[in-house]
């Protein structure tokens, strides 16, 4: 009896290890936007971990260099412009996961926001992503499935936060077209997800904090909304798009998920 538990316990630890081991996206295809710095960024390097082969994309070449660097395939891509989206899902054909990260954030009330402000925000927060998904969603069906996950965020149909008004608007729109997708595709295998953070660190974080003038109060003034005291890292949502690209989620779909260290609940 001794020497059977033994041999199941050794059993069992090698089950156990064999399952450590395992890459949560291995053999998987993987497109990322927005891929050169932030979220984007962080993504694309936890899906290579992870055992995707990914092709991580930027409008901006430079930035794509330190990922090349490291062995992960990169394109410069435009996702403003329909010829450039629709060339790159012909080149790549079918992809696992489509991460739909590209962004901007309009700092400004609606006096604020001029028709050209408006057109460029919702034509990189929503309608890129609406590129992206129309290009590449054929070619997920004809392969039997795919998981979508677009870029949302808390300030949106979730929660609203001053000097936000045409970016809230544009990521309310994003959920209410991940949601539509998700139901849509559902029976065809395609799951589609909406991440929403909170505040991120960032190097457009960065950009906007020093643009505001005084920076050590308005960085302040970004940490003291946040009820956990501080801003979240593109790790951290970076685990939540590898979740939500991974095979443990496969029943979630349709859903937009808030990352924000409680904003909204409070």
């Amino acid at each position: 009896m001794a020497d059977e538990n033994a041999r199941i316990q050794k059993i069992l630890a090698m089950k156990n290890l064999e399952l450590e081991n395992l890459l949560r996206l291995e053999s998987k295809t993987a497109l990322v936007t927005a891929a050169g710095a932030g979220i984007g960024q962080a993504t694309a390097r936890m899906f290579a971990a992870e055992g995707a082969k990914v092709v991580a994309t930027d409008i901006n070449e430079a930035s794509l260099e330190i990922l090349a660097e490291e062995g992960i395939t990169t394109c410069v891509l435009d996702v403003t412009s329909n010829e450039a989206v629709e060339n790159l899902a012909l080149e790549l054909g079918a992809q696992d996961i489509l991460f739909n990260c590209a962004g901007f954030v309009h700092h400004g009330t609606i006096l604020d926001c001029d028709e050209e402000a408006f057109d460029f925000s919702y034509n990189l927060n929503v309608k890129a992503a609406y590129r992206m998904t129309r290009a590449f969603l054929p070619s997920m069906l004809e392969a039997g499935g795919g998981s979508i996950v677009n870029m949302s965020s808390a300030v949106s149909s979730i929660i609203a936060a001053p000097n936000r008004f045409v970016y809230g608007a544009t990521k309310a729109a994003v959920i209410g077209m991940t949601k539509s997708i998700a139901a849509d595709y559902v029976t065809q295998g395609i799951r589609c997800n909406a991440i929403c953070p909170a505040t991120v660190e960032s190097p457009s974080l960065q950009e906007r904090i020093r643009a505001m003038g005084d920076y050590e109060t308005s960085r302040a003034a970004f940490v003291a909304r946040q009820p956990m005291g501080r801003i979240g890292t593109a790790e951290e949502i970076a685990s939540l798009a590898l979740y939500l690209a991974s095979d443990e989620s496969g029943f979630v779909t349709g859903q937009a998920i808030s990352i924000d260290g409680g904003w909204a609940n409070v």
